[in-house]
């Protein structure tokens, strides 16, 4: 039985090293946007909060995650955090002030199951396909996907953004999407 365990465990050291354990080169699309996701809650904890979170992909490098997060809101201390190609390196310690009488946590949002990058991912994917049929622009590229939450702390009004760009460069299109996925609007 040991010599069973001892295996397994050398296979799965060899997956993770020959697959990459590495968020930085997961695809733009929900399943990649899970494990990114899974990352972020295994780095800074299952209840963290954010003030900002967004993914930016370049085709070289893959995905630039940067975060403004904090494991304690009442604290008024928050860090920002970015990682390019699966390092991670805080950037700044950041204070912050709240109205009188209001609590920190009001202005931030957790990813749970109303706040999802599952839902990010899904909604990258609609827009490329939206943008294919409307635009004909074939396999448009993910510059950037984000969650704006409303610096006045109503969730009801928080936002999925997307951002796609033509392959070969060119016009951007941007994608706001109400928390249920419903297109609030595309501009270009």
């Amino acid at each position: 039985m040991k010599i069973f365990k001892f295996i397994v465990g050398v296979t799965e050291v060899v997956l993770l090293i020959s697959c990459g354990g590495s968020t930085g080169k997961k695809l733009p699309d929900q399943k990649g946007f899970t494990v990114i996701e899974k990352e972020l809650k295994s780095k800074f904890g299952e209840n963290a909060f954010y003030t900002d979170l967004t993914i930016t992909y370049d085709e070289s490098i893959g995905n630039i995650i940067s975060v403004v997060v904090s494991k304690n809101p009442e604290s008024l201390k928050m860090e920002e955090w970015d990682s390019t190609e699966g390092n991670w390196l805080q950037s700044s310690e950041i204070s912050i002030e709240v109205p009188k009488g209001s609590e920190a946590a009001d202005f931030m949002f957790q990813l749970n199951n109303t706040i999802s990058l599952s839902k990010l991912g899904e909604l990258v994917e609609k827009s490329s396909k939206q943008l294919t049929a409307e635009k004909a622009i074939n396999d448009p590229v993910l510059s950037m996907a984000f969650i704006k939450f409303p610096e006045n702390g109503d969730s009801n009004k928080t936002k999925y953004v997307v951002i796609l760009t033509p392959p070969n460069g060119g016009t951007t299109f941007t994608f706001s999407y109400k928390l249920n996925g419903d297109l609030i609007v595309m501009d270009n």
